[in-house]
């Protein structure tokens, strides 16, 4: 009988655990920083660390802590944000080379990963100016995150982008179809095991569609009527690198 009620204890425990997260990004870049910048001052005071788990961030607040996974291999990592960046192209994230490391990605030098907050840190005065410098320098909106699922204020956003409320002012002529795209590899197994997980959170016409350079996980021939509603679902599920194509 103890037996029983300790594992219902530790049941308990890793099912507040498991959804105490909020996915973030379903597929996003990651890269990761290392020798040139070790030792120098993160923005948010301390020296880097490349044989810590820390991250930058262009947006979330210090103290943050991200569990972080590789989608070609499947290794996480958990990682804290206390640095702002990166400032490449379309990379969502730098990890330390200690992170990059355990996700087995020093090799290829970037990845794509899901990224997952376990804790939100404070929107200390430090994190929001160092956050709104390095989205202005990026060229991106900044906006805050929350974990209650509620709206703050009007900087304020529930993990929704500016690409999603983009995609949902577009006008849509009744009848059209549309693919809605959820993620993109460049391994086919990959691709079939992000398809299947679509389909377990109860998307229907889950395909993948093979292009010269990937294999996109969709959603096919959704109507013009059912576009933002769907695209709203896939959201509030954690599906936000969405892009939504016009059936030729």
């Amino acid at each position: 009988m103890k037996r029983f009620f300790v594992f219902i204890l530790f049941l308990n425990l890793f099912l507040f655990s498991a959804s105490a997260s909020l996915v973030y990004k379903s597929s996003a870049t990651a890269s990761y920083y290392a020798e040139a910048f070790h030792g120098k001052k993160t923005s948010n005071g301390e020296r880097f660390n490349m044989y810590s788990l820390t991250c930058a961030h262009k947006m979330l607040p210090f103290n943050t802590v991200l569990k972080v996974t590789n989608l070609r291999n499947g290794k996480t990592v958990q990682v804290r944000v206390n640095d702002r960046g990166p400032f490449v192209g379309t990379r969502e994230i730098d990890l330390s080379k200690a992170a990059a490391v355990q996700l087995g990605m020093i090799g290829t030098g970037t990845a794509q990963v899901r990224l997952e907050i376990l804790k939100l840190g404070s929107y200390t005065k430090q994190s929001v100016v160092t956050a709104k410098k390095a989205c202005a320098k990026s060229g991106i909106k900044y906006y805050q995150v929350s974990m209650a699922n509620e709206t703050e204020s009007d900087d304020t956003l529930i993990v929704e982008s500016d690409r999603i409320a983009k995609i949902k002012s577009v006008k849509r002529n009744p009848g059209e179809l549309w693919d809605i795209q959820v993620a993109s590899f460049k391994s086919h197994d990959n691709a079939l095991s992000y398809a299947k997980k679509v389909k377990k959170s109860g998307f229907k016409n889950v395909v993948i569609q093979k292009t010269s350079a990937s294999y996109r996980v969709s959603l096919r021939e959704v109507l013009s009527s059912e576009v933002n509603s769907t695209v709203d679902k896939l959201s509030s599920k954690g599906y936000i690198d969405i892009y939504v194509r016009k059936r030729k």
